[in-house]
C-alpha cells in the first residue's frame, strides 16, 4: 500500500473515532435529557475543548438565554481578576480632621473612609480578621497618635457608592437575610449578624430569641418563627430593608435541645462599624463627645491626618469565597469595584456596564447578556451557555488562570452546595473536575472544567430553567454528563 494511501486511511480512522466519541457524548446528553423532571423545563448546555482547537464535544441550545443563578459569579470573578490582578488589596483608611492639642484633645472628628473592601472585619477569607480585632487596631492607632479625647463626631464616608444597596429584581423574601445583605463602601462583619433562639424540643411551638451576635443598637426583632419536628433544615426568613431596624422573622426552624441560630443582614454596616470603633475607643480610654454619622459626600482629606490604613486579603483569596462558597456579598462588592476602577461611582448599574464591556472587549458574548447583579441572585438575569463557556476558555489563557481555577469547587469539597456529592461514592477522578454551581427557585446550573480520558481540558456549562420539582434529579443528570465528559477522548 502506498504511503499516501496509508496516511489517508489513518486520517479517516482517527476522524471516524473522534466523530464517534463526540457523537457518543452528544447522544448520551440527549438521552439523559429525556428524564421526566425536565418536562416543560428549558435546558441548554455546551462543552468544548479548552485548548487551541476549542473543538465542540456536545451542544444543546447553546445560544439560548437562560437564568444562570450563581454561575454568573464566573463572569464577575473573571472580570475582577483581569482588572485588578490576583494580589490586589482593598484599603480602608482612618483620618483625624486635626492634630490633638498638648493635652491630647482632638478638637475635631474622625473619618472612616470606606474603600469598598468586601472582607473588612471578617475572618471568612484567609488573612482576614474579625471585626473586634479591626476596631481595636483603629482605636490603637488613635491612641498612638496621642489622642486621649475626641470632641467631635465619628464619620463613616460611604460616598464611593451610589444608588440602591441591593440589586434590582432581588426577591422580597431574600431581603433581610445574610445572603442578600446590602453592599456598602464600608462593609463590616460580612454585613450580617446572628440571631440565636432558645432551645425548643417540641414541634409546632413558638420560638423565643435569646440574643443576637453582635448586639445591634436600636434593633427590634418581631419573631413569628415556630419549630418543625419533621424538618431538619432552616426555613426561617428575615424581612427587613436596608437601614431599617425593625425586622420580622417568619418560617420554621428544627426542634433542638441546645438552641439554633440563623443569619440576617445588618441594616447599616457603616454605622455598625462606627459603633464598633466607638466601643474600641472607650476600651482604650478615649472618650468621644460627638455621635456616629454617615456621609454620602466625600470630605476633603488633603488637610487631614492619616492615622491608619487597613489592607484586605489578596483578591485571589477573596474569589475563593466568591466561587467556592458562592458568597453573594463579595460578588456584588467586586462588581461595584469594577465601576470604581473605571473612575465611576460604585453603583450596580455602573458595575454592570463595566462587566458588559469586559465581555464585549474579549469577544465572550456574541449577543447581549441581560444582567441585573453580579452574584446571580436575581431570577431575571439571562445569559447563554456559550457565554459561560467562552469565559471559561478565555481564562485558561490568562496569566491569572491558576487562581481562577483554584477558586472553583471540587467534588470532594464541602463548598458550593455539594453539587457533585455523589462523585464521592466512589471517588471518580475528583482531581480532574472544578465547578461553579448555581441554584435558585426553578433553576439549577453548573459550569466549569473537566479533563478527558487523555488529560485534555474541557470547559462546559449545563443550565436547567423553569423546573417544577425541587428534588435533586437534575443535579444527578448534570453529574452523569460530567462523568461522560471525563470518559471522552479527543485522540
Amino acid at each position: 500500500m502506498k504511503p499516501v494511501l496509508n496516511r489517508f486511511l489513518l486520517f479517516c480512522i482517527v476522524f471516524f473515532i473522534s466523530s464517534a466519541q463526540a457523537q457518543d457524548v452528544q447522544t448520551f446528553v440527549q438521552n439523559r435529557l429525556q428524564n421526566p423532571v425536565l418536562n416543560g423545563a428549558w435546558w441548554g448546555g455546551l462543552a468544548v475543548y479548552a485548548d487551541g482547537t476549542q473543538k465542540e464535544i456536545f451542544s444543546v441550545s447553546p445560544d439560548q438565554r437562560l437564568t444562570p443563578a450563581s454561575t454568573l459569579k464566573l463572569l464577575t470573578s473573571a472580570a475582577a481578576l483581569e482588572t485588578f490582578g490576583p494580589h490586589h488589596r482593598f484599603l480602608t483608611r482612618l483620618y483625624a480632621s486635626a492634630k490633638p492639642d498638648e493635652k491630647g484633645v482632638l478638637k475635631g472628628d474622625l473619618y472612616l473612609q470606606g474603600g469598598a473592601d468586601p472582607t473588612l472585619g471578617s475572618p471568612r477569607v484567609t488573612g482576614g480578621e474579625p471585626w473586634q480585632k479591626v476596631a481595636a487596631k483603629w482605636a490603637k492607632a488613635v491612641r498612638q497618635a496621642g489622642i486621649t479625647r475626641i470632641e467631635g463626631n465619628l464619620y463613616a464616608d460611604v460616598s464611593a457608592f451610589e444608588g440602591p444597596s441591593i440589586a434590582p429584581k432581588v426577591n422580597w423574601e431574600n431581603i433581610g437575610n445574610y445572603y442578600a445583605a446590602p453592599v456598602s463602601p464600608l462593609c463590616f462583619n460580612d454585613n450580617s449578624f446572628k440571631i440565636y433562639f432558645k432551645p425548643q424540643p417540641f414541634g409546632g411551638k413558638q420560638t423565643e430569641i435569646s440574643r443576637t451576635e453582635p448586639q445591634i443598637p436600636q434593633l427590634e426583632l418581631k419573631n413569628f418563627v415556630t419549630t418543625d419536628a419533621k424538618n431538619k433544615r432552616d426555613n426561617a426568613y428575615v424581612y427587613g430593608a436596608p437601614r431599617q431596624y425593625e425586622m420580622e422573622i417568619y418560617g420554621t426552624i428544627p426542634t433542638n435541645f441546645t438552641g439554633f441560630s440563623i443569619q440576617a443582614a445588618l441594616p447599616d454596616s457603616a454605622l455598625f462599624a462606627l459603633q464598633a470603633l466607638h466601643n474600641a475607643l472607650r476600651e482604650e480610654g478615649i472618650a468621644v463627645g460627638g455621635r456616629e454619622k454617615t456621609l454620602s459626600t466625600t470630605p476633603d482629606y488633603s488637610a487631614m491626618t492619616l492615622l491608619h490604613t487597613y489592607r484586605s486579603p489578596e483578591l485571589k483569596d477573596i474569589i475563593v469565597i466568591v466561587n467556592k462558597r458562592s458568597f453573594n456579598l463579595y460578588a456584588e462588592m467586586l462588581l461595584r469595584n469594577l465601576a470604581l476602577q473605571a473612575g465611576k461611582k460604585g453603583s450596580v448599574q455602573n458595575g454592570l456596564e463595566e462587566l458588559e464591556k469586559f465581555l464585549r472587549k474579549n469577544k465572550l458574548a456574541a449577543q447581549d447578556a441581560v444582567l441585573y447583579d453580579g452574584s446571580g441572585l436575581s431570577r431575571d438575569n439571562m445569559l447563554t451557555p456559550r457565554v459561560l463557556v467562552n469565559t471559561l476558555v478565555f481564562m485558561t489563557k490568562s496569566p491569572h488562570f491558576k487562581y481562577y481555577y483554584q477558586s472553583l469547587a471540587t467534588p470532594n469539597d464541602r463548598g458550593d452546595l455539594l453539587l457533585l456529592r455523589y462523585f464521592l461514592k466512589p471517588k471518580h477522578q475528583v482531581q480532574d473536575v472544578r465547578v461553579k454551581g448555581g441554584t435558585i427557585d426553578g433553576v439549577k446550573t453548573v459550569a466549569g472544567y473537566v479533563h478527558d480520558a487523555n488529560g485534555h481540558p474541557i470547559a462546559f456549562a449545563l443550565m436547567a430553567n423553569n423546573l417544577a420539582s425541587k428534588d435533586e434529579t437534575v443535579l444527578r443528570i448534570h453529574e452523569d454528563i460530567i462523568k461522560q465528559l471525563l470518559l471522552s477522548s479527543s485522540d
